[in-house]
């Protein structure tokens, strides 16, 4: 593993099982028994209907682009080397939508579209963490 010199996560005991999930390569996302929604990011209460019964459950990793840009620079000098790149808006299949890199494809708007479906690759930047990025299904 090269070394990894870009920001990392810092879990708290909320945001822990994610990140946990994603180093076993078997992402996890907290679902509301009460109201049966997915939640992303991870926190302490529903924001659908406030809740606090949430139970880490595994999701498929599958889902679609939502939205996405193509920076060409970044503003922190660590992430120089990048770029262009795409950012993507992930919806999952389960409907939650979280923000991530998008791997192996162009970085150019033929390229990449709304809509299309894509798929986690877990990138292990360290021995204790592990990203979520996406590809195209």
């Amino acid at each position: 593993m090269a070394d990894y010199n870009k920001p990392l996560p810092t879990p708290d005991p909320v945001t822990q099982p994610f990140w946990d999930s994603l180093k076993e390569h078997a992402v996890k996302l907290q679902k509301c028994d009460a109201c049966n929604q997915f939640i992303f990011y991870p926190r302490s209460l529903c924001p659908g209907c406030m809740s606090d019964d949430l139970t880490w459950t595994a999701v498929s990793g599958k889902g679609v682009i939502h939205a996405f840009a193509i920076p060409h620079r970044h503003p922190n000098r660590v992430f120089t080397e990048r770029g262009p790149y795409v950012v993507a808006l992930i919806e999952l299949e389960e409907g939650a939508k979280l923000m991530s890199n998008l791997v192996e494809v162009d970085p150019t708007p033929e390229a990449v579209k709304v809509g299309m479906k894509v798929e986690i690759v877990y990138d292990d930047v360290t021995d204790e963490v592990t990203l979520p990025k996406f590809r195209p299904a």
